[in-house]
C-alpha cells in the first residue's frame, strides 16, 4: 500500500539533489574493469559512508523537509541500506528516525542503524507482514514524514544523483547503465538523470516485478511462492506507480540473475576490483558477467552496496558455485 506522492521527481530534482550530494560526500570511484572481453565501467557507491548508494536519496529527502517536520521526526522503511541512510542524515540533521526493518534482515544492517541513533521496529517479512502498513501507520500515530525506501519522488531525484556523477566523470552519456533494482527507486533516478542512456534494470529471480511489469505495461507484484534470495538490498514484493510512471517507456526490458550468479559477481568484484560487494550491490555485475545485457565500452554497472556479514562473505570467497 503506497500514499500518494505529493510530486513529480524531475531532471531538475535530480540536479539540485546532485549539488546537495557533491557538499556531503566526494563523488564514488567510477572504476574500469573488463569483463567478457570488454572494457565497461563500474560506479562503486558501495563505498559510501554508510556502505551504499541510499544516502543520496536519504539526504535529499531530510533536507528537503520542512522546520515541523523536522520536528516531528521520520519514519522509513528497508532492509538495511536505505535504513543507514535515513538514520545518517537523520544523525546529522538532528531528527528522531523511526525504521521499519525485517525481522531477517542482516545483522550488520540492523547493528548500524540502531548505531546510528535510529528506532529500529521489526516485522516480519516472511509471515507476509506489509512493512508499508506498518509504517503508514506508525506516520499517523506520531505526526511523520514518511522516507520511502523507493516510492518517494525526493528519493527518487536523489538516488538519480549517481548518474549525474557517472557522466561528469564518464565525459559523456553512458550507452546504457546496468542497475541493481529492488522497487525501482535507483532505476527512476538514473533515467530522469541521463536521458540518452539505456536503463536495464537487473533483479533476483522470482523477484523480477519490475521487469514483469515493464513487460505488461501495468504494475505487477512478486508471487506468494516467490523463492528465498540472497539478494536482501533488492527484496521488494512490488514496484509503485511513481517509479513506474518515470521507468515505463523508458527502461530496457529487465534483466532476472540467480544467487548463483550473484555469488560470482561478489568474487569478480573482489578480485578484480579489490571490492566488498553485497549480493543485492552485485546483481548489475553478475548480469554483465553472465553475457545476460549487451556491453560496450560505453557501459556502466552499478556496485550499489558493501553491507554484508562478514562470516557471510568468506563463504562466497571460499566456495564455488
Amino acid at each position: 500500500m503506497f500514499r500518494e506522492s505529493p510530486r513529480n521527481p524531475t531532471r531538475e530534482g535530480v540536479l539540485r539533489a546532485a549539488e546537495k550530494i557533491a557538499a556531503l560526500v566526494p563523488a564514488t570511484p567510477l572504476l574500469p574493469v573488463e569483463v567478457n572481453g570488454m572494457r565497461i565501467h563500474a560506479k562503486c557507491d558501495n563505498l559510501h559512508p554508510i556502505g551504499a548508494f541510499k544516502i543520496r536519496g536519504a539526504w535529499h529527502r531530510l533536507t528537503d523537509l520542512s522546520p515541523d517536520e523536522r520536528a516531528a521526526g521520520v519514519v522509513a522503511v528497508s532492509s538495511g541500506n536505505h535504513a543507514q541512510g535515513v538514520a545518517f542524515a537523520a544523525r546529522e540533521l538532528g531528527i528522531e528516525a523511526a525504521i521499519v526493518m525485517p525481522a531477517d534482515a542482516p545483522q550488520v544492517k540492523l547493528d548500524a542503524t540502531r548505531g546510528m541513533g535510529a528506532e529500529v521496529i521489526l516485522y516480519d517479512r516472511a509471515g507476509g507482514e506489509d512493512r508499508d502498513v506498518i509504517a503508514n501507520a506508525l506516520c499517523d500515530e506520531r505526526g511523520r514524514t514518511l522516507v520511502h525506501a523507493y516510492a518517494d519522488p525526493w528519493v527518487i531525484e536523489g538516488q538519480g544523483s549517481m548518474g549525474v556523477e557517472i557522466a561528469a566523470q564518464l565525459g559523456r552519456s553512458p550507452s546504457r547503465i546496468v542497475v541493481c533494482c529492488g522497487g525501482g527507486g535507483l532505476a527512476a533516478g538514473l533515467a530522469l538523470a541521463c536521458p540518452d542512456s539505456a536503463i536495464v534494470p537487473v533483479e533476483p529471480e522470482g523477484w523480477d516485478d519490475v521487469a514483469r511489469s515493464l513487460a505488461s505495461g501495468e504494475i505487477q507484484r512478486v508471487g506468494p511462492d516467490a523463492p528465498k534470495t540472497i539478494c536482501d538490498a533488492i527484496q521488494t514484493p512490488s514496484t509503485a506507480p511513481v517509479n513506474f510512471a518515470v521507468l515505463k517507456g523508458r527502461a530496457e526490458p529487465g534483466v532476472a540473475v540467480s544467487d548463483a550468479e550473484v555469488r560470482a559477481a561478489q568474487r569478480f568484484a573482489f578480485a578484480k576490483l579489490r571490492l566488498v560487494v553485497e549480493p543485492g550491490g552485485a546483481a548489475a555485475l553478475a548480469a554483465a558477467i553472465a553475457g545476460k545485457v549487451d556491453l560496450d565500452e560505453a557501459t556502466v554497472v552499478t556496485l550499489t552496496g558493501g553491507n554484508t556479514d562478514a562470516r557471510a562473505f568468506a563463504r562466497v570467497l571460499s566456495t564455488s558455485d
